[in-house]
């Protein structure tokens, strides 16, 4: 017996359905009957990954089998969860990894929250209390920006919402941002934290703008170009400026809890700009590559 999954094509050209053996849970995880999944960017990027490897982390679904150490949500449970190949139609989770989800919310919806949310939310913490400071976040049309913006101005900061035109800025305002600004245009106030999503000149521009004592988190490099910092760019009198790397996706479990009960209050919004069955997921995937999508990309597992 096997399950249908998502993995890389044997050229890795791209992806393809194919199938897998059923997953054997180790006794720290419990099965789940996956019913909806989401992309990120860097699920896109098939030429890193050994043919057949199978893709994707975000997934939501219902507990078909405990784990059997006794931890864990019970059979029958709404779960969403983080776990390395959740393209599939079954899958093994560390029940460190899951979150239960509560019927007022869509599990489509919770499929989008693990890496988006987990990212927007611990690099948030990084930077500490952020009441009342200046935090621009760049790339702020995608998954994990719009996230960020909610979360910062949840938090009580100022929030500039950094776009790559003003189309794609449009609903930011809503979703908390105090400003909304197509690059770095008519930013000129220093900033004390910066998440940043585009990397490549952008980031050295950032870098300009951060106050005295500032971070930047770099999360994610959507120009795939070079950041080129000119000579004596990163020294600056008074309290040291610092860049941040970010891939802490482990244990998410709590934090999973954590945005979903931000989402079950109305605190949290979660954008779904393109949703369809998995078979369409090189139109979807297309679709994000493109930039045209707002939001999450989800994919409904038949």
């Amino acid at each position: 017996m096997g399950v249908g999954a998502l993995v890389v094509n044997a050229d890795a050209s791209g992806m393809r359905m194919g199938e897998i053996p059923d997953p054997v849970p180790q006794p720290y995880e419990a099965l789940v009957d996956v019913r909806h999944v989401s992309i990120n960017h860097g699920d896109l990027r098939v030429d890193v990954r050994p043919p057949g490897t199978v893709l994707g982390c975000d997934a939501s679904g219902v507990v078909a089998r405990a784990a059997a150490d006794g931890g864990g949500p019970a059979v029958g449970t709404r779960v969403v969860a983080f776990s390395v190949g959740a393209w599939a139609q079954r899958i093994a989770v560390a029940t460190s990894d899951l979150a239960e989800v509560p019927a007022s919310i869509d599990l489509a919806d919770a499929a989008a929250l693990p890496l988006a949310g987990i990212t927007a939310l611990r690099t948030l913490r990084a930077a500490g209390p952020i009441l009342g400071r200046r935090v621009l976040v760049t790339g702020a049309s995608g998954g994990v920006g719009r996230m960020a913006v909610q979360l910062a101005a949840h938090g009580g900061a100022h929030v500039i919402a950094s776009v790559g035109t003003a189309e794609r800025g449009e609903g930011l305002a809503a979703l908390g941002a105090h400003e909304v600004v197509a690059g770095l245009d008519g930013i000129d106030q220093p900033v004390d934290l910066i998440l940043d999503h585009v990397g490549g000149p952008q980031l050295v521009a950032a870098w300009s703008l951060l106050a005295p004592g500032g971070n930047v988190q770099s999360i994610g490099w959507a120009s795939g170009e070079p950041a080129v910092f000119p000579p004596y760019s990163t020294f600056a009198l008074g309290a040291a400026r610092t860049l941040s790397s970010f891939g802490d996706a482990s244990d998410v479990g709590p934090d999973l809890a954590a945005l979903v009960r931000l989402v079950a209050t109305g605190a949290l919004v979660v954008e779904v700009g393109w949703r369809g069955p998995w078979d369409r997921v090189n139109e979807a995937a297309d679709a994000l590559a493109g930039r045209r999508v707002a939001g999450k990309a989800v994919l409904d597992v038949s």
